[in-house]
């Protein structure tokens, strides 16, 4: 990447505009999953980048520097005897009722 007097350009990666990001989006996640790095535009301006994240090496350096630990068990919790919420309207219903 090189910065001139009006503009910033990228010399690596994939540019994207936002409407094709928006309505392609597991695609371009798998691209940056793959290891591109995709740059989003907005009308020709470059404002995000997309990139791959390696959680593994970010994990295993939080937990040697004692920041997190790992769970005591490996195995997700599970709601066992407990009774089901039943909704009393429709979905659409309650979030209009919270947007008046």
């Amino acid at each position: 990447m090189y910065v001139s007097r009006t503009r910033v350009v990228y010399t690596s990666g994939v540019d994207v505009a936002v409407s094709a990001l928006r309505a392609h989006l597991s695609r371009w996640v798998d691209r940056a999953r793959k290891g591109e790095e995709i740059v989003v535009t907005d009308r020709g301006v470059p404002v995000a980048r997309l990139t791959a994240v390696d959680a593994t090496g970010v994990i295993e350096r939080l937990t040697d520097e004692g920041l997190i630990s790992r769970p005591a068990r490996a195995q997700r919790p599970r709601a066992t005897k407990r009774r089901r919420v039943r909704a009393r309207g429709s979905v659409s219903g309650l979030v209009g009722a919270q947007r008046r």
